[in-house]
């Protein structure tokens, strides 16, 4: 079903139909003829039920002995179709929060995860018709995205290749808010925004990944002290031989990396050795 518009014009026009009707009715009292009274004030009486009043960001939907003739998205007072049905449905922007929902990664690794989904009803008629209650709906199918992205993604990609749920955060919550949006179509519902709000570990395996992510970052760590202090050693001996400094053979330059490969990657502060004599 698709919102459309429904006839209506002023209320304060309406009101003055009203008020005139009513005065035929008293005119009729004054001239004795009852019928004319009846009408009059039967119809005054049906056009009252016409009114109704819609405030900012919400609009009105009407029915018609059970059948949809239209929404009112306007503001004001209006007199529309007699006898109507009128049920509300708000146009403002809503953020619905998730709940800590415990997730298995793509890896198998138990998570704890959370999203927040910024929304607005852009079609009153299929938030009302064609859900039972859109809120409702926008909850569980928030819920279940979540948990359907979730499972695609590792919480961490320690081999720093393909998208994580940690590191690309901006990425995820882009593909959360496509998912979602394709799923409440069918509710009339845009979805504005979606943000991740709680990523974590569960606590049954929180130490271990810990002390992965710790490995990891040492192993990184090393990794680039040793890059850093094989490219210093090439350096020393380039500039010494370049400057013409000193005549380094083969022995005695393998010699000088060990000293300096040793000096840069420990993490214990080195000991100078004084040698007084000869290099051998």
């Amino acid at each position: 079903m698709i919102e459309q518009k429904v006839w209506k014009i002023n209320g304060f026009i309406g009101i003055l139909a009203v008020l005139v009707l009513a005065g035929i009715g008293v005119a009729a009292i004054v001239m004795e003829i009852p019928v004319l009274v009846v009408v009059a004030w039967a119809a005054a009486f049906i056009l009252t039920t016409g009114f109704t009043i819609v405030p900012p960001n919400k609009t009105k939907v009407i029915t018609f002995f059970g059948k949809y003739i239209g929404s009112v998205r306007d503001n004001g007072i209006f007199l529309t179709v007699p006898l109507a049905v009128k049920k509300t449905v708000s146009l403002r922007v809503r953020n619905f929060n998730s709940q800590k929902l415990k997730v298995n990664d793509v890896e198998g690794n138990p998570i704890e995860i959370a999203a927040v989904v910024v929304f607005k009803v852009v079609d009153s008629a299929k938030a009302l018709f064609d859900v039972d209650d859109y809120s409702q709906f926008v909850e569980i199918q928030s819920e279940t995205a979540v948990r359907h992205i979730a499972s695609q993604y590792p919480y961490d990609n320690f081999d720093e290749e393909g998208l994580s749920l940690r590191s690309n955060s901006v990425e995820i919550s882009s593909m959360l808010k496509a998912e979602l949006q394709e799923r409440l179509v069918l509710a009339g519902v845009d979805v504005i925004e979606t943000r991740l709000t709680h990523l974590a570990y569960s606590t049954e395996v929180a130490q271990a990944m810990l002390q992965r992510q710790q490995a990891s970052a040492i192993i990184s760590a090393r990794q680039k002290i040793v890059d850093g202090a094989v490219g210093m050693a090439q350096m020393a001996i380039q500039r010494l031989e370049e400057e013409h400094v000193v005549e380094l053979d083969e022995e005695r330059k393998v010699s000088m990396i060990n000293n300096l490969m040793v000096a840069i990657v420990s993490e214990k502060g080195s000991q100078p050795v004084i040698n007084t004599g000869s290099i051998y």
